[in-house]
């Protein structure tokens, strides 16, 4: 209320609603490995780029490297990423080995942690790290300890080797564990614009490009929800080898994502798996739809901090997170034919004990019944005789 210092009529605006709380962005996708020039991540931000033609102003275009690898697997990832639907990518350039004054492990490791600056990004991924020898388990394990650490709000997409059989595919996954990662096989072929004259004119390049932009693909279009999966990969030719159903089953179990040809349906994404062995965060849209909304309730809450923690304040938060999770719901993110069977909030005193208060503490419960992708479909099927009403 204003100080009334004469008589007289006054009006004051009252907000009748809970603070609201936004969705946040999920398809920003980053991707850190060699390039042929441009700013190196160690030394200033990773460069963001929304184009192939903005890729090449910066970093260079698709020619070979200089060093080993040969490939700029990175340019062709952010070829592939846009071709594939994505449209916001940030760029962490690793100074390459030929400059490199210190150890190589360091690079990689300063890549990554100017890549944490960077706030809004949801998916990593570095493509080709496998060929990089003796380097590359060291930063595939970078990659996934990136995903995982606190706060980051990041999920990693990482490829299987080139050349593997699909046994050798599973025991390299089963190498790592991890809810924020999964992997794909086998490597993507495309026409290759650089082939030289009797040369092979196709290029096997690895997966995660691709992926990356179907995650972003899927996100824009039907929401971090939906599984990544029976997606097409627009840009490919083919595969490095064909995958058959028997294969497949012994990839699927061990959590390794399958790209396949189905005859009349073209080249798509057949897995959605995480790399996690927590059957409870199989699923690769269950653990992102969770990052989506673990970030979005540490964005919209941040006005809580410092009010008095009472009955008033909790009652708002409550507020907030159920209009948000309503959205949701109503959106066809979470199951349930009702919204009392899709979500649950709860703050207030059985949520917080005294011991809580004093501290500071304000504790909220919160359940949400995820959506799981369909991966088995099965019909059943028996015989009918006209004079029968019904099943038993």
């Amino acid at each position: 209320m204003p100080d009334s210092i004469s008589p007289g009529i006054f009006v004051e605006e009252i907000n009748f609603r809970s603070p609201s709380i936004g969705g946040v962005s999920t398809s920003v996708t980053a991707f850190v490995g060699y390039a042929r020039r441009g700013p190196l991540a160690t030394a200033k931000v990773p460069q963001p780029v929304t184009s192939f033609v903005e890729f090449e102003k910066v970093f260079g275009g698709l020619t070979d490297l200089s060093f080993a690898p040969k490939t700029n697997h990175l340019a062709w990832a952010a070829k592939a990423f846009f071709d594939e639907g994505g449209q916001q990518l940030v760029i962490a350039r690793v100074r390459s080995p030929r400059l490199a004054q210190t150890n190589l492990i360091d690079d990689w490791q300063r890549a990554f942690a100017a890549l944490a600056t960077v706030k809004n990004i949801s998916i990593v991924a570095a493509p080709g790290s496998t060929e990089l020898g003796s380097l590359a388990d060291s930063v595939q394990s970078i990659l996934i300890a990136h995903a995982e650490a606190p706060g980051s709000y990041r999920f990693a997409v990482l490829d299987v080797p080139l050349g593997k059989s699909p046994t050798d595919a599973a025991n390299y996954r089963a190498r790592f564990d991890s809810k924020c990662a999964a992997f794909y096989y086998p490597w993507v072929a495309v026409a290759n614009p650089l082939a030289k004259p009797n040369a092979l004119k196709n290029l096997n390049l690895p997966p995660s490009g691709f992926l990356c932009g179907i995650y972003a693909r899927t996100d824009i279009e039907r929401g971090v929800f939906k599984a990544p999966a029976n997606e097409v990969v627009r840009s490919a030719l083919g595969f490095e080898r064909v995958i058959n159903q028997a294969e497949q089953e012994i990839l699927s179990p061990a959590g390794v994502n399958c790209l396949r040809f189905f005859v009349g349906r073209g080249n798509r994404v057949w897995g959605a798996r995480t790399a996690a062995s927590d059957p409870q965060w199989k699923y690769v849209n269950v653990q992102r739809y969770f990052i989506y909304l673990e970030q979005s309730f540490d964005l919209g809450i941040q006005w809580v901090v410092f009010e008095p923690n009472d009955e008033t304040l909790w009652a708002k938060v409550r507020g907030s997170l159920n209009d948000f999770l309503f959205n949701e719901w109503r959106n066809g993110a979470l199951l349930g034919s009702k919204s009392e069977a899709a979500f649950f909030v709860r703050c207030d005193r059985t949520t917080m004990t005294q011991d809580d208060l004093d501290n500071g503490r304000l504790v909220c419960l919160i359940g949400v019944a995820a959506i799981k992708p369909a991966e088995f479909v099965i019909f059943r099927i028996g015989q009918w005789t006209a004079d029968r009403k019904g099943p038993a």
